[in-house]
This record gives structure tokens, C-alpha cells and sequence, in this order.
């Protein structure tokens, strides 16, 4: 039987045919002046909140936003570390870490700016609303895991979401559950929750924690250049989609605890 010579044995031989491998744009915002589908200007991504995800933790939450998934898992209060001085307040640890997956462009696994960046703006969010001097010498640690971003503002306000969730999950005392919202600038029309792409267009980004049960604001980032009188309208807005966001993790909870 007649074998071709160019047939080499040793090496793995590729296809006959070979196409291009195509790559999403992520770095050329899209000009399409619907980037939103069917949702207004003033209307939030669904959310999806589900309690008690991760057996082995205290306390855990998962929440869907469209296309922002994040998990999160609390273990605590344990006492803190035998060489740590003594405190007669808790300390709340919060650390952030994406996904390799999740973003368009692979990222590689380790601790970068941008992850310490978001445990800060969370930690900030959700200090206000704990009873650290309930927990002296203590320690309460939240972990939170970013599997698909699709905007960093939208990370923000779902990781600080579930956050609150997942310490309400953990049986840990609370003033309240701190909700949290983010809203945008783009082409002088205010935008909630916007998307990556929404938030390459837009000429600045507000994002707004709050504890909706005393009325109270826990922190306010604002991102780009807008005028004081549509921050304060960011603000307003904001403020009153945490109040709705607030029902749907209030009765989360609640059905989580009846089927429990």
C-alpha cells in the first residue's frame, strides 16, 4: 500500500482547512444609539438573588443582573489572628477577585489594582450598616467572586448587594440591608445601570449605597466629569431605585428562609 512521504508520524498534522478565529470588539464602544434593548432609560436589569448557595460558608448569596453573575460567601465572626491587638470593634475583611472567564479578555489570576479598588468601595458600602462592636477581637470575611462583568459600576453595586445579602444570610447582626445602584451620564440623558459599553460612552458614572430601612447613604462614587446639578439627579435616582432594589432582596431572604 502506497503511504506520501510527507505524512511525518511524530507531529500532530492540522486540519486541511484553517479560518480566521474572530474576537469581540470590546475595546471600540458601539455607536448604536441602542445599546439597552428593551429597557428604558430609567429602568434596572432584572435581578436574580439567591440565597444559601455555597453549604460550607456562614452565610452566601448569588445575584444575576443581565450579564453581571457574582457570588459571594461570608465565614464569620471568628476570632482574629492570636498576634492581632486588641480591638473592641470587629474588623470587616472584604476581597474581590474576578473570574479568569470573565471578562472578554482572559485575566490572569491574580490580585490586581483593580480587584483591591472594588473591595474598598464595597467595604465603605457595607461597614456603616454592621454592629462591628458586637464582634470585639473578631473577624468577618467576605468573598466575592465576579463570573462575568459586564461593566465595573454594575460590579459594584451587585457585589455590594450581595454582600449585604450574604451577611443577612450569615445570621450576623445588621442596622439594615444596604442596597446599591449606579446611574450614568450619556450625551446629557441620565442612564441607570448601565452596561460596559454604556459606561465607555458616558461622560460620567454615579454610584450610590444606601440603607433604605433608616434612609441613610452610605457611599457615593462618582466617576468622569458631570455638573453638580446631574449628580445631585444621579443621586436622586439612585436613591429611589436602592428603595425597589430593597423589596426584591427583603423577600429573597424571606423565601430562602420558608424553603430552608
Amino acid at each position: 500500500m502506497f503511504q506520501s512521504t510527507n505524512f511525518d508520524r511524530r507531529r500532530i498534522n492540522g486540519p486541511e482547512k484553517s479560518f480566521l478565529p474572530s474576537f469581540a470588539d470590546e475595546d471600540v464602544p458601539s455607536k448604536s444609539h441602542d445599546l439597552r434593548g428593551d429597557r428604558k432609560a430609567l429602568d434596572i436589569r432584572p435581578i436574580y438573588l439567591k440565597r444559601g448557595l455555597i453549604s460550607q460558608a456562614n452565610g452566601s448569596a448569588y445575584i444575576e443582573t443581565g450579564q453581571t453573575k457574582i457570588a459571594c460567601a461570608v465565614y464569620g465572626p471568628r476570632q482574629a489572628a492570636k498576634n492581632a491587638p486588641y480591638s473592641e470593634h470587629g474588623k470587616l475583611n472584604i476581597d474581590v477577585k474576578f473570574a479568569p472567564f470573565s471578562c472578554h479578555r482572559r485575566r490572569a489570576p491574580l490580585k490586581e489594582a483593580e480587584d483591591r479598588s472594588l473591595a474598598v468601595l464595597i467595604h465603605q458600602s457595607l461597614a456603616p450598616s454592621l454592629r462591628l462592636e458586637l464582634f470585639p477581637k473578631s473577624t468577618i470575611d467576605v468573598f466575592v467572586m465576579i463570573l462575568e462583568n459586564d461593566g465595573v459600576e454594575g460590579c459594584v453595586a451587585a457585589g455590594t448587594v450581595a454582600s449585604s445579602a450574604a451577611l443577612a444570610d450569615a445570621g450576623i447582626e445588621m442596622l439594615g440591608l444596604v442596597t446599591s445602584c449606579s446611574s450614568s451620564i450619556i450625551n446629557q440623558e441620565l442612564k441607570l445601570d448601565p452596561t460596559s459599553r454604556e459606561s465607555l460612552l458616558a461622560d460620567g458614572t454615579v454610584t450610590v449605597a444606601s440603607i433604605p430601612a433608616l434612609g441613610v447613604t452610605t457611599n457615593i462614587w462618582q466617576t468622569g466629569r458631570i455638573t453638580p446639578q446631574q449628580a445631585i439627579e444621579c443621586m436622586d435616582q439612585c436613591i429611589q431605585r436602592c428603595t425597589d432594589i430593597h423589596h426584591v432582596v427583603a423577600q429573597s431572604l424571606l423565601d430562602g428562609q420558608v424553603t430552608s
